[in-house]
């Protein structure tokens, strides 16, 4: 598939859609700056009304040769508001891996604007992704179109073509990163906020420097022995939880009393491949595609990252099952929206990743254990794609136990990173506090009282918290029509 869609359906952190707020230029930090610092530009960027500042930061691409090439690690600093800003500033690691620092600017205003009271939020550009080099493949419109050989041809060109040392863009390099980076903006201990695979990589930084980690927030927590691939049995236990959240709610039911059948009937038809001739939900124009089973199942898997998302799910299997596909296309084409094309998951850094530390892990026996309509057609595809990428496996390291205090932060709903997979890596911590929300899938930090939380555990890590509030958020209605969710 196209680069932007299958690496939606493998993995990525949906962030906090909140609105930037207005608000005048930011103070410079309290901190005063290291010897020897890089110099800060001014910069604004994309979901963010903020005057922030952006460095460049050099590393090495190599750390057993780091007298050779170098790579400029993207920083974003948004400076605290107030004068006696907290010494230890937020590292914000995004997820994916593929996402970068300056991809979720918006949740500045939205998870971090209360730590950002005290604190200078750090949001960090993993090497290559985002401003950091970004390793992507070109995006065409005409990928949509294509069938999943062609696009599959496509993605083997493109890693041919690409030129890059793939085996240098590992997660422990990315966490030797974080600690140069540290070093350069003149900070001592730091705090990491990490969102889905963002909590890999700061499990990674707390193991590799303990001393200067202070307390880690980790939402949508992946173990130390997940393998990103390998999520069928999460995927699958979140759909079941939405036909029987549909079977219990009475609109629902009413609307879509054979949903689980639909979902198969379609499912096994999409095995086969569904010619289709409609309306393209972006130009309007006729537009022949093939529903593959692959296109369908990470469409589905895609949209359970999200309850209020998922709620529309029903709809578009009920409306696709009658004939009429556009919603459900139109729903698969935000996977692969060219409009934000400078943006977005950099697909060959998660190859990268994911080709040297999970697929050497991707055995028989778990792929057995993990199977799962939703996640197998991109599952069983991806040992092709690593064979491309031709990186040596990262062998796998029994963790070391984490010392700072980490708050664990679970949505109940997650299809990739259920609450069974925080409860594992917590067993690797010396001082962790779970709490899951009910009505949450992947990502709690910007909903409900979580930015007031975020706040208060960073001021007292070993203080008790109260997080009640957080069962106070309420699931969202399910779409019934086509004019939209239930109000």
């Amino acid at each position: 598939m196209n680069p932007r869609f299958i690496l939606s359906s493998l993995l990525a952190l949906l962030c906090a859609a909140g609105t930037a707020a207005g608000a005048a230029a930011a103070p410079e930090p309290a901190r005063p700056a290291a010897p020897g610092a890089p110099a800060a530009r001014g910069c604004h960027l994309p979901g963010s009304e903020d005057a922030l500042r952006c460095f460049a930061i050099s590393v090495p691409l190599d750390y057993a040769k780091p007298a050779d090439a170098k790579l400029k690690i993207h920083v974003t600093v948004a400076p605290a508001f107030r004068e006696g800003a907290r010494p230890d500033p937020l590292f914000v690691l995004a997820g994916g891996p593929g996402q970068a620092g300056s991809d979720v600017i918006v949740t500045l205003n939205a998870a971090f604007r209360r730590v950002r009271a005290t604190r200078d939020i750090v949001f960090i550009d993993q090497r290559g992704t985002g401003l950091s080099g970004k390793l992507d493949c070109e995006s065409r419109p005409e990928h949509e179109t294509m069938s999943d050989a062609e696009q599959e041809a496509e993605i083997h060109r493109c890693i041919k073509n690409s030129r890059i040392p793939f085996a240098a863009y590992t997660t422990l390099n990315a966490a030797r990163d974080l600690e140069q980076v540290r070093r350069a903006l003149g900070y001592q201990k730091v705090n990491v906020w990490g969102g889905s695979y963002g909590t890999r990589l700061g499990q990674a930084y707390a193991r590799a420097y303990p001393a200067s980690v202070r307390a880690l927030i980790l939402d949508g927590v992946a173990a130390p022995d997940q393998v990103i691939p390998a999520g069928g049995r999460d995927g699958q236990a979140a759909l079941d939880k939405l036909f029987e959240h549909c079977a219990k709610d009475a609109g629902c039911h009413k609307a879509y009393p054979n949903l689980r059948a639909e979902f198969e009937s379609l499912a096994a038809r999409a095995d086969a491949g569904i010619k289709l001739s409609l309306s393209d939900p972006r130009t309007a124009k006729p537009v022949n595609i093939t529903m593959s089973g692959s296109r369908f199942a990470s469409t589905v898997h895609s949209i359970l990252y999200s309850p209020a998302d998922a709620r529309r799910l029903p709809f578009l299997i009920h409306s696709a099952y009658q004939g009429r596909w556009e919603p459900f296309v139109a729903r698969q084409n935000l996977m692969g929206d060219f409009a934000g094309d400078e943006g977005g998951m950099a697909f060959l850094l998660h190859l990268a990743v994911v080709c040297a530390e999970d697929v050497p892990r991707m055995t028989a026996s778990l792929m057995k254990d993990e199977d799962a309509l939703i996640t197998r057609p991109w599952a069983g595809r991806m040992p092709a794609m690593c064979k491309s990428m031709n990186v040596p496996p990262v062998p796998y390291a029994p963790p070391s136990m984490i010392e700072a205090p980490a708050l664990l932060l679970s949505g109940a709903l997650d299809p990739v990173t259920a609450p069974r997979r925080a409860e594992a890596a917590a067993r690797y911590m010396r001082s962790a506090r779970q709490v899951v929300v009910p009505n949450v899938g992947h990502g709690v930090s910007q909903l409900g009282c979580a930015p007031r939380l975020l706040r208060e555990f960073l001021d007292k890590p070993g203080a008790a918290l109260d997080a009640k509030c957080l069962s106070e958020i309420p699931p969202p209605t399910f779409q019934l029509g086509s004019a939209g969710p239930q109000p």
